[in-house]
């Protein structure tokens, strides 16, 4: 089975991401999107970042209703400060039949050779790209100063996928919601709820 990992806080959830995961579950060389939910690095104090357990339980919230699409707390179980390689390689251990690929966005590609061992990434996966209007994404995550104007976008191993872009930030919903604001479209109506009902993001 071919698997593409969404790494991500999901600090909500919201129909962005569902439209991005589902879009490659559907249009990808893919059987199942993994929706992997990065923990709270503990070395790291952020008062904005819901307990690990809240936002996991807001991803399968939100998925339960598409079949391709699966929460992951794999991240929760790895020592940390962990690198997307780790990852992959207890995954590999853990799921032996399974063949696993990477999903991001654009912004991400573009800093991917400063992730840690980003060639091994690439020599033994595949990675989906959607496209983003904006550079922020996920954090470059080790150095390797060597190679910064690699065009990646040319590797075989890239696959550059015609997704909706989609520009809905949690950073925006956490924000409206702490000014009252209602942004319910933006939300799964079971993460809405549960948001709701637990009073997140309010304070």
């Amino acid at each position: 089975m071919k698997i593409g990992l969404y790494f991500g806080t999901f600090n909500p959830i919201h129909v962005g991401h569902l439209i991005i995961a589902n879009h490659m579950a559907e249009n990808a060389d893919l059987d199942q999107v993994w929706l992997v939910v990065t923990p709270h690095n503990p070395h790291k104090k952020k008062e904005t970042l819901l307990d690990d357990y809240h936002r996991l339980q807001m991803v399968h919230l939100a998925t339960e209703d598409f079949p391709k699409l699966k929460p992951s707390d794999i991240e929760f179980k790895l020592s940390q400060p962990n690198y997307t390689v780790n990852t992959l390689v207890h995954l590999e251990e853990k799921y032996p039949d399974h063949e696993f690929s990477l999903i991001m966005g654009e912004d991400n590609l573009k800093s991917l050779h400063k992730w840690k061992n980003f060639g091994v990434l690439l020599q033994n996966h595949d990675i989906y790209v959607y496209p983003r209007l904006e550079a922020k994404g996920r954090a470059a995550e080790a150095t390797s100063p060597e190679q910064e104007n690699l065009d990646l976008k040319k590797h075989p191993k890239v696959h550059l996928i015609d997704a909706p872009i989609v520009e809905i930030s949690s950073t925006f919903i956490r924000k409206s919601i702490k000014e009252g604001k209602n942004i319910q479209p933006l939300l799964p109506s079971k993460v809405w709820k549960y948001i709701d009902h637990n009073n997140f993001y309010k304070k």
